[in-house]
């Protein structure tokens, strides 16, 4: 009981630590921009000379700041264009696609710092790029195709949302009061998927799956270590994996050889981490979750499959 009651509050700890160090500065700061953005009319021209390309695979065309916010920012970067999204009545079949576009492309706050250990920039830029139109495609003319065209506006349209009023930092400030509402918000799905983890490694079930799935990763040339950061990442997000991955990578029981054909399945943010944070942008987001997770899965797979062919 006395080890249970620890590991609550290492991973609340934990829990606490991401949301507000992490999660939280960078989320405040792009909210910020993003709402002076908006204010400006930048979005929208953005926007619209994006359309014609994004709307091929069914992403309207404010998921361009979506992609360059997660490659180039974090996981929880693209929350504040799909908090813009769900308040402007974009339809929900474009927010499924840009939903599952996000969640298969890399997040830069685990990218950038493993770069500097041996992760191939490039490829995985190119890998984003194609499994994240794969992804959003699959979802806009497949999983979610039963969404009604009819219950809003398909593109994205800054008419729609009120004249934002007030300076420069009056409007910053509104941005950052609304990031730190859905920081909040998302606290207790972060603590709870990281005490899932830690109650994993005390029960010893990733010892387990080791033994169990060495055969099978050593067909695809991943070592039996990768259950840890496999399973980190998908329970408690790309953040705490990039810990494990990069101790692994320091003791030597995976080559970055071995690290650039795991990318493909471990740098997106489509785990309950990841995905608790993004739903979080309202209820129009957390409806279409089932379809973008599906299209996700797709695009992983594919950009699985790519990485393994490469390296």
């Amino acid at each position: 009981m006395e080890k249970l009651v620890t590991t609550m509050l290492q991973s609340g700890k934990a829990g606490l630590d991401l949301a507000l160090y992490v999660l939280l500065p960078v989320l405040v700061i792009m909210m910020a921009v993003m709402k002076v953005v908006e204010a400006k009319g930048l979005l929208a021209l953005v926007a619209r000379w994006m359309r014609p390309l994004l709307k091929l695979f069914g992403v309207p065309g404010a998921g361009a700041f979506a992609i360059l916010q997660l490659l180039l920012v974090s996981f929880a970067a693209p929350l504040a264009t799909l908090a813009i999204m769900e308040r402007d009545g974009t339809n929900r079949r474009h927010i499924a696609a840009t939903l599952a576009m996000v969640l298969t492309m890399s997040q830069a706050n685990v990218v950038f710092p493993m770069v500097a250990v041996g992760l191939n920039l490039g490829v995985i830029m190119l890998t984003s790029l194609v499994g994240g139109f794969a992804a959003a495609a699959l979802t806009y003319y497949v999983f979610a195709r039963s969404f009604e065209e009819q219950e809003a506006r398909d593109s994205f349209d800054a008419s729609a949302l009120p004249e934002p009023k007030g300076n420069l930092m009056s409007l910053m400030i509104l941005g950052g009061q609304e990031a730190v509402q859905v920081i909040l918000g998302a606290i207790p799905m972060l603590i709870l998927a990281i005490f899932l983890v830690n109650l994993l490694k005390l029960s010893g079930s990733i010892g387990l799956l080791e033994r169990m799935l060495a055969p099978l990763l050593g067909r695809i040339g991943f070592p039996a270590v990768a259950v840890l950061p496999l399973a980190t990442k998908y329970l408690a997000g790309g953040t705490a994996m990039m810990g494990v991955t990069l101790n692994l990578l320091k003791e030597g029981a995976i080559t970055t050889v071995e690290l650039n054909r795991m990318a493909g399945f471990l740098t997106n943010p489509c785990d309950l981490v990841g995905v608790a944070v993004l739903i979080s942008a309202g209820a129009r987001c957390a409806s279409v979750v089932r379809p973008a997770i599906a299209g996700a899965v797709a695009g992983i797979l594919l950009r699985g499959v790519l990485h393994l062919m490469i390296f």
